[in-house]
């Protein structure tokens, strides 16, 4: 599947985390951090690395490795799951390729609606000049 072979080019690192677990958090390293080579991966395609460099800019440093991080537990196992699941997220969100939107005409209700608006807006102005 290609999401084991997006993974298998991932490289994890855990740090200290100032997350939840008060003095706990200074004792162990349950932050962990994903670093992925967009440049050097062999999963996509030139196209789909352009699309994914634009899109996912934020999160890339100026070598190209994507950084995400993740300090939301007080588990390293679960900060690692959630890490993965917002990379392969990301991901999926950024390779998606907008449909162009297709020019349609106005329908005959919204046409006469505004019409209908142009003239009570047109009576309210005549109302308001003094009677000659």
């Amino acid at each position: 599947m290609q999401e084991e072979k997006i993974l298998a080019e991932t490289q994890f690192k855990a740090s200290l985390s100032g997350g939840p677990g008060g003095q706990h958090a200074n004792r162990t390293y349950s932050q962990i951090i994903l670093y992925w080579d967009l440049s050097n991966s062999e999963c996509f395609t030139a196209e789909e690395k352009q699309r994914l460099s634009q899109k996912l800019s934020s999160y890339l440093n100026k070598d190209g490795v994507l950084q995400m991080r993740c300090a939301e537990s007080r588990s390293q196992f679960k900060n690692k799951q959630l890490v993965i699941l917002q990379f392969l997220q990301a991901l999926k969100n950024s390779l998606k390729v907008p449909r162009k939107r297709k020019k349609t005409l106005p329908t005959k209700a919204a046409r006469l609606k505004r019409l209908q608006n142009k003239r009570l807006h047109s009576e309210k102005k005549r109302n308001r000049k003094p009677p000659l």
